[in-house]
């Protein structure tokens, strides 16, 4: 039995014209913070602080850097900010040393079994022949 897969499953759907829910949620509700504001601040405050909001409303809504929406970007900057950040990293001269030395007695292990085994083997002696005639 063969089922269709829905191809575009991040697309949001178009609920208010051209904009998706979430879009017309920021713009809806600064236009009614504005709305307030309108009545109750005097123009000269009123006006930079309109045109800031609505500037930020369709920056939220609308902006997106490398196909991520502005709201997610500056979400997880502040998850990145207030998280604790764990270093693993740390140099530790005793146990580098440590280290090296068991590479360098395995190193020497593996090399005079090679010789042993090359020392004993057929194939050695046929080339001892083969350079001597």
């Amino acid at each position: 039995m063969r089922f269709n897969v829905p191809q575009f499953i991040e697309h949001e759907a178009k609920i208010v014209g051209p904009l998706t829910f979430r879009q017309f949620a920021y713009i809806g509700s600064a236009g009614v913070i504005g709305f307030i504001l309108f009545h109750t601040l005097p123009r000269p405050i009123f006006l930079p602080i309109v045109l800031i909001l609505g500037l930020s409303s369709f920056a939220l809504a609308f902006v997106k850097i490398n196909g991520i929406s502005l709201p997610r970007i500056i979400t997880n900057f502040f998850k990145f900010i207030i998280s604790s950040r764990i270093y693993l990293w740390q140099k530790d001269e005793e146990k580098t040393t440590t280290q090296k030395k068991t590479k360098i007695e395995t190193f020497k292990k593996k090399s005079s079994i090679k010789e042993e085994l090359t020392k004993e083997s057929q194939l050695k002696k046929i080339s001892t022949k083969i350079d001597t005639k």
